[in-house]
């Protein structure tokens, strides 16, 4: 399943949490058919869209693009003029199926 870095998951729980914006906005990643993938706010999943959430941070992917994301990481950067660019990548190892890094119990 997709995971989100925690800048990924900040930048869109700021997104999606604008006044402008009905409850449950989400943002939804679609397969599109020169093979990429597009990113639009949503108010809600579509029929069959896989539902990310994480502490809050919406994504509904569509078939297609869970299939292409199942392994990957989303990023996100903000530059200084406020512009955001988010990135696919690999997982990092060691990256459980939750998203959170995995703890050998030691403090950090």
């Amino acid at each position: 399943m997709l995971t989100l870095t925690h800048n990924a998951a900040a930048v869109i729980r700021n997104i999606e949490g604008r006044e402008d914006l009905p409850m449950g906005t989400g943002m939804r990643i679609a397969a599109n058919p020169e093979g990429g993938l597009d990113l639009e706010l949503r108010p809600a999943p579509e029929e069959g869209d896989q539902i990310v959430d994480d502490a809050g941070a919406r994504l509904f992917l569509d078939p297609d693009a869970a299939i292409m994301l199942d392994d990957k990481a989303l990023d996100a950067s903000v530059d200084p003029e406020g512009s955001v660019k988010f990135a696919v990548t690999e997982q990092p190892d060691g990256m459980p199926s939750d998203g959170r890094p995995e703890s050998n119990g030691m403090p950090g």
